[in-house]
């Protein structure tokens, strides 16, 4: 007599990033390496959030980490900007939004 267990289904998911936010992060990440800013990143896959981490160096702490977080999608927004140090730089309902500080750093390289 064989047991099956049920795959559970008490919010045992996991968050990730979609196509289109995906693309977005992965475009910006892109232009940081042609500028020579950022050589390497990670993800992060986990059942309350998808972090995404910019580094400059592959040994050292990440400069940026872009986190989305459902759970807080009604309260604070579900993205977070968090820098180098692990402070909050800025918190919104909108990647586009999150990703604001980080662009216009990479103008400033550019024209640098």
């Amino acid at each position: 007599m064989s047991n099956v267990t049920p795959f559970p289904k008490d919010g045992a998911g996991q968050v990730g990033f979609d196509r289109l936010e995906l693309q977005r992060i992965m475009d910006l990440y892109g232009r940081m390496v042609s500028a020579g800013h950022w050589r390497d990143y990670a993800m992060d896959m986990g059942r309350e959030a998808a972090i995404f981490s910019a580094f400059r160096r592959a040994a050292e702490r990440p400069e940026y980490r872009i986190e989305k977080r459902p759970a807080l999608r009604n309260r604070q927004g579900m993205w977070t900007l968090v820098g180098e140090g692990g402070h909050i730089l800025k918190r919104g309902q909108e990647l586009q939004n999150i990703l604001a500080p980080v662009e216009r750093k990479l103008l400033r390289i550019v024209e640098g």
